[in-house]
């Protein structure tokens, strides 16, 4: 294993330290219990929104904590649920009056530690409303979930979501755009390498030098299948039927669509794979309103990306199109 980190254990304390360095005026970090939060929170009458999960894929989700995105974030260990003090904490850093949002990707211990902190926040006259997103077209009962796993439209999710609340939305109406999104948003990735966690110090799994696997999860669950190496255009048309059908797409609809490399792939094969993309949207009368491509929900160092297309209104464009600041998106701000 070679690996740019001092010691194992200290990997996520030492990079969130990084992260205040580097985005001072941003964002602060807070430790034991560790969580981001955006500099200038709490904002009075404003909904928060929070969420978390496992470190190791940056730059979700404290590098989308900032004006028009999260208001906080809740880094657990790597490839680890945060717990509920990190979301309970978090959200009383946030309430401004207005209620807190909890996005919640599907994994079970997310699910579970992110209800028990909702339960002491409300308890305590918070009000918070949570919407988790299961997007991930490729298995279903997978490796730490009941259900769909929770992946690349957590993103859209919470720029959406973030603009919503920014020019001064009411819970309900925040959290009736997330459940639009998740309604409307489909995933999946694939793997061409395996990557290796930090404390583990070798591969989550192996792969023939010739083999594939498509439907992996973020955290290098399995997928739907593994086989031999195919070309780009060949592995694009198999994962956007998945994608497509499952909603499913139809002609004439509009679209944000992200192409997500995993943390390994170079950005030159991303654009290859997002042409790839275009053109079979194209021949469907798909249009593709809005675009992202790049590392946005990463697995270290996994070699591999994710395509994530989910419909949208103008409503949804124009809160795309609102000003964000963040570490890991930023523009019109």
């Amino acid at each position: 294993m070679k690996k740019l980190i001092n010691k194992p254990e200290d990997v996520v304390r030492e990079s969130l330290l990084g992260m205040a360095a580097a985005h001072e005026g941003l964002m602060k970090v807070h430790f034991d219990p560790h969580f981001v939060v955006r500099a200038d929170a709490p904002l009075q009458g404003k909904v928060g929104i929070i969420s978390g999960g496992g470190s190791g894929h940056e730059p979700m989700h404290a590098g989308f904590v900032g004006r028009g995105m999260l208001d906080a974030a809740c880094p657990g260990d790597i490839f680890t649920s945060p717990t509920p003090d990190q979301m309970e904490a978090a959200s009383k850093a946030v309430n401004g009056g207005a209620g807190v949002l909890h996005i919640v990707k599907n994994y079970t211990g997310d699910v579970m530690n992110f209800d028990m902190a909702a339960e002491i926040c409300q308890a305590e006259g918070i009000d918070v409303e949570a919407v988790i997103v299961d997007d991930d077209v490729a298995v279903k009962d997978s490796l730490y979930t009941t259900g769909r796993r929770g992946v690349g439209t957590t993103v859209l999710m919470e720029k959406i979501c973030g603009a919503a609340a920014e020019r001064g939305d009411s819970l309900a109406k925040v959290a009736g755009y997330a459940k639009a999104c998740r309604e409307a948003g489909r995933s999946m990735g694939m793997a061409l390498t395996s990557c290796t966690v930090p404390s583990v110090g070798r591969p989550t799994f192996e792969l023939g030098v010739d083999e594939i696997e498509v439907g992996i999860g973020i955290h290098g669950e399995p997928g739907r299948e593994r086989m031999k190496m195919k070309s780009a255009r060949e592995i694009v048309a198999a994962m956007a039927e998945a994608v497509i059908e499952d909603l499913p797409f139809q002609r004439g609809d509009q679209s944000i669509v992200m192409v997500n490399g995993m943390g390994g792939s170079p950005l030159i094969e991303l654009y290859i794979l997002f042409n790839e993309l275009a053109e079979i949207a194209r021949n469907r009368g798909i249009t593709i309103a809005r675009t992202l491509v790049g590392n946005y929900i990463t697995s270290l160092e996994m070699q591999g990306f994710s395509i994530t297309m989910m419909k949208a209104d103008e409503d949804m464009l124009a809160l795309w199109d609102a000003p964000v600041l963040t570490a890991g998106l930023r523009w019109g701000a």
